[in-house]
């Protein structure tokens, strides 16, 4: 199996992702070779929770200019972590919120 720290790169903090909390939400950036069930063991090692259920995206990659350079950004995979109920709400969210 693989390094749990591995699998979760960082969490995708943002506007919408804020709101999500309250729905005990959880948005993180994945490896791009994961799949939804090593997710959802990397969560519950990292976190000690209970996940209920994780759904992915493909994040593609956008052509971008920096003056007359142009190229495209790196492809990333998304992971919405929903928790189960009854779940502490994980602490490394609530110091942005």
């Amino acid at each position: 199996m693989k390094n749990p720290r591995d699998v979760i790169k960082r969490p995708v903090i943002t506007e919408r992702t804020s709101e999500f909390i309250d729905q005990l939400k959880y948005v993180f950036e994945v490896d791009l070779k994961a799949n939804k069930t090593e997710i959802k063991q990397a969560v519950e090692q990292i976190f000690k929770v209970k996940v209920a259920s994780v759904n992915t995206l493909r994040m593609p990659a956008k052509p971008k200019r920096y003056g007359r350079h142009s190229g495209y950004t790196s492809e990333w995979k998304k992971a919405i972590v929903q928790l189960a109920e009854g779940s502490k709400p994980l602490e490394f969210f609530e110091a942005s919120v």
